[in-house]
């Protein structure tokens, strides 16, 4: 524990984990991360938190500044980017500017806190000890309330702790809604009602004068509104940059006033700024030191969020929220009110997720994972309506497109874990737009539009050419969002959050639309608007039927591609399209060939038992003839292309076979259900002598092993190289590797992963594409803020598949006896 205020205080400001404070140092650190347009980083993280202002994900600089005055000594001091430039240089007497001492920052997966110590004036009569000052952004993570986890919306309180007073000063500027200095904008203030609690609200309200709807520019939203809102009893104005920090530090508050001459966003920068004193030295005991805090919000609110293709046609999509809130000042009032709710909701996903980490991982692995969770759910904005909800994603950084599904695939680790219920929402679009016929080609899409908010599909078939890579990503997932259906107990459960609430199933289901609503948001432990119970017995049974039974067809059709095609895929991308185009692709053959696989399991949920046995006779056969052709000639490890001899790959698809349970057949995975019966439906090609007696998975022990073993062998300082052709890596990829490793194996990757956290120059949020020697940096692309980070949860999520049986299934890549992959080789084949 790092500080002590009262009981309150603490239970909301402290972050507590079973693997204690933060331990890595990223360049980068999330503030306020809630979606694509509401993205706000600290950077330059390893430094004091006043050497730049805070910035957009793509390094932008935005307008957020945070300024503490002691009103003994009349100095300013700065916080939280560079509003001392106003004071500094100037001759303006009334005030001094001096700098606290920075302790350091610690996060969570919802939590970023921002520590400082202020000395106290040498005039101080009460005590010579510092006031501490604690800035706590709070993006909550909620995985029981969807609801809450839809709002475009984030906490930022300021708690102080000492003996002597002291006053604190924020501000916003127009950068918030425009990516374009130059934009003219317009600005209202506004108070709410107190409600039943007394508590009124002051608001700020920015936007664009002229609104550019569904446009960006440099990634920024050109239409929608920042409401910036603070408790009644804080002073307010907006005015002229300089003239308002210097006011403040000159008399510790603002007047009350509003510059009502709109204009461009740095012509004489309008801010939007409030000012709370603190009273610490009458709370103040010769015992305790006095404490106090002070809350605000930052909410962008776009309706529409994005333009959908949907079946009905092209739609203007509304946010999620807009279902339960009648106007976005009702909507407001619950949020800012709501803190102590989203706060416990959010600190139990972190404890939790850090309990986790730590058992799977390490003290880095908690970090890791922790930084990664707000850069997933950042990617993304909940949309439609209770009956039918959606989850639209960007494609942050790399392109901009818009629900990409090789992007939703390294992710879903993440929404497995966390709530499985997302992933389905996330498929939802992809599914319903392909049903409706407005794409043509019969392999998976790529993407639902070129560019983010505009899902405009792709009616000519021309999206980005990756056929075997969509296929098999889609019905790998679309096989885990059944799983995760399936399960007895809450121990059993893939997502522990995905079991609370009713187990009955929601009797207005309409079979057009989701199975998944949220019209039925429930009251637990007198906390309001949670989610019900996903899946689990009977309801998850029925639920998986009803999820399947409507777009089987589609099912069958991207499986019947890569039926055709997987095999021997001809020249492609795969999701590592900045590597370019490659043939015989063996890591991308092996994703295809578990898609078969996955159909086989799929089919048998419907109850079609001749698609069963088919697919999954097919997916043995190709698994067979994929070893023959991807293994090397001496048996130690994958080649990156069948045909590339010298060559090696980190077969990270590899992680899927025992996610979905290929390993362990079990009472409740789909796989106990498949008939077994000794038709000749279509035999091996080549049937062996005791096939199947060693073996209870899919892909062999020995293709696990050798991998486990390679990877010791390539690995460089900071993990695992993608493949022979670069010392590039990707960070999602590493995890998804290392999770079917031995342990000695995953430890060495998680340290040099950690290792890279902690040294990188790459100064943006977390990229997961990066250099493993030399600094750490960018290898050309410059991929930033990806949701592609959500694959960091690898570990996390094999650890409670299968019920929980996944990672016993790999135990035998921990035997003592040293395993020789490479002889007789042939002779095992």
């Amino acid at each position: 524990m790092w500080f002590s205020f009262s009981a309150t205080v603490v239970a909301v400001a402290v972050l507590t984990s079973s693997a204690g404070a933060s331990t890595l140092t990223p360049p980068y650190l999330p503030l306020i991360v809630r979606n694509p347009y509401l993205s706000t980083w600290l950077g330059d993280a390893r430094e004091v938190p006043w050497t730049k202002w805070p910035t957009f994900w793509t390094g932008q600089e935005l307008g957020l500044g945070i300024l503490a005055s002691v009103p003994e000594t009349n100095t300013a001091y700065p916080l939280l980017g560079r509003p001392h430039d106003s004071l500094i240089g100037r001759h303006h007497p009334g005030y001094n500017v001096s700098y606290p001492v920075y302790t350091g920052a610690k996060f969570d997966a919802s939590v970023t806190n921002l520590t400082y110590l202020i000395p106290a004036p040498e005039i101080s009569a009460q005590s010579s000890k510092p006031v501490e000052v604690i800035i706590s952004f709070l993006s909550p993570i909620t995985p029981t309330s969807t609801l809450r986890q839809s709002i475009p919306a984030s906490y930022i309180t300021v708690y102080v702790k000492g003996s002597f007073n002291v006053d604190i000063y924020i501000d916003l500027n127009g950068l918030w809604v425009s990516g374009d200095r130059g934009s003219r904008i317009e600005w209202k203030f506004g108070r709410t009602d107190p409600g039943h609690n007394g508590r009124g609200l002051k608001t700020w309200k920015i936007r664009r004068e002229t609104e550019e709807l569904l446009t960006e520019k440099w990634d920024r939203a050109e239409w929608g509104t920042l409401h910036f809102s603070a408790p009644e009893d804080v002073t307010h104005e907006a005015g002229v940059s300089a003239l308002l920090r210097q006011r403040f530090s000159r008399t510790g508050t603002l007047q009350n006033e509003v510059d009502d001459e709109f204009r461009g966003i740095m012509d004489e920068e309008p801010v939007f700024a409030f000012s709370k004193s603190f009273n610490l030295s009458s709370k103040a005991t010769d015992s305790e030191p006095g404490s106090d805090s002070v809350r605000f919000t930052v909410a962008h609110i776009q309706d529409p969020v994005v333009q959908f293709a949907a079946a009905r046609g092209l739609t203007f999509m509304r946010p999620l929220w807009a279902s339960y809130f009648a106007t976005t000042e009702k909507m407001l009032t619950f949020h800012y009110l709501d803190f102590d709710t989203a706060f416990s909701l959010a600190h139990n996903y972190s404890s939790q997720l850090a309990k986790d980490a730590y058992e799977s991982g390490s003290d880095s692995y908690v970090d890791i994972v922790a930084l990664s969770a707000r850069q997933v759910m950042g990617a993304t904005s909940f949309s439609g309506t209770p009956e039918n909800p959606i989850l639209f994603l960007k494609e942050i950084s790399s392109n901009g497109n818009f629900q990409t599904i090789d992007v939703i695939f390294p992710s879903f680790p993440f929404f497995l874990y966390t709530n499985p219920r997302w992933l389905a929402y996330l498929l939802e679009p992809l599914i319903e737009h392909t049903l409706s016929g407005q794409y043509p080609n019969q392999y998976a899409m790529h993407d639902l539009g070129a560019h983010f908010p505009n899902a405009t599909g792709h009616p000519d078939g021309r999206d980005e050419y990756m056929p075997v890579e969509e296929c098999g990503d889609i019905l790998i997932m679309g096989l885990a969002i059944v799983n995760a259906l399936r399960y007895d107990n809450k121990s059993t459960a893939g997502s522990i959050w995905a079991t609370l609430g009713s187990d009955v199933l929601n009797p207005s289901i309409n079979p057009d639309k989701s199975p998944f609503p949220l019209n039925l948001v429930e009251a637990r432990e007198g906390v309001q608007l949670l989610d019900d119970r996903w899946g689990g017995e009977a309801k998850g049974v029925k639920q998986a039927h009803l999820w399947l039974e409507k777009s089987y067809p589609l099912w069958k059709q991207w499986t019947g591609y890569l039926v055709k095609y997987t095999l021997m895929p001809e020249n492609q991308l795969c999701t590592d399209d900045f590597a370019g185009w490659l043939a015989n692709q063996t890591n991308l053959a092996l994703k295809g060939i578990i898609g078969i696989k996955a159909m086989s399991e799929i089919a048998t949920v419907v109850g079609n038992t001749e698609d069963a046995k088919y697919y999954k006779n097919i997916s043995e056969v190709y698994l067979k003839k994929w070893e023959e052709y991807g293994i090397s000639r001496d048996g130690t490890h994958a080649k990156l292309s069948y045909t590339w001899y010298g060559s090696w790959t980190t077969l990270y698809n590899l992680f899927t076979d025992s996610l979905l349970c290929f390993r362990v057949p079990s009472p409740s995975s789909p796989s106990s259900l498949l008939s077994h019966n000794n038709g000749d439906h279509q035999k091996p090609l080549k049937p062996k002598p005791g096939d199947g007696d060693k073996e209870t998975g899919f892909v062999p022990e020995r293709i696990y092993k050798m991998q486990s073993d390679w990877y010791q062998n390539v690995r460089q300082k900071y993990g695992l190289p993608l493949d022979s052709r670069h010392l590039y890596t990707k960070s999602d990829w590493q995890f998804f590797a290392a999770a079917v490793t031995s342990s000695k194996t995953r430890s060495e990757i998680l340290d040099s992963v950690a290792k890279w956290v902690n040294e990188t120059d790459t100064d943006r949020p977390f990229t997961d594409l990066y250099e493993t020697e030399g600094r750490g940096g960018w290898p050309g692309p410059r991929f930033m803020a990806r949701p592609v980070v959500g694959g960091h949860f690898a570990f996390l999520t094999l650890g409670r598949a299968c019920g929980g049986k996944a990672m016993d299934a790999l135990k035998f890549l921990d035997d003592e006896e040293k395993s020789v992959i490479g002889e007789d080789y042939d002779e095992e084949l």
